[in-house]
């Protein structure tokens, strides 16, 4: 199977719940980090240095999280189109 069509095809299965409240934590967490970076007025080196941090983190959190299926749900549903 090639990669890339394997990766469209985790992306649209279903997501099991434990991983989809990691996708809005890390959704929240890159929230932060850009709203920091992109807040007006002085805003300390270290804060715009973690922020950073913070975007990277909540972007790694939300893939990893997207690409995790739930083995059992797509069974299902593979089963009940056939």
């Amino acid at each position: 199977m090639n990669i890339l069509s394997e990766i469209k095809q985790r992306a649209s299965a279903p997501t099991p719940p434990f991983f989809q409240m990691l996708k809005k934590t890390g959704l929240l967490i890159a929230a932060v980090g850009t709203a920091v970076l992109t807040a007006p007025g002085m805003v300390p080196e270290l804060l715009l240095e973690y922020a950073g941090y913070a975007i990277t983190a909540g972007t790694v959190l939300v893939s990893i999280s997207q690409l995790t299926v739930d083995e059992g749900l797509e069974e299902k549903l593979m089963a009940s189109v056939k």
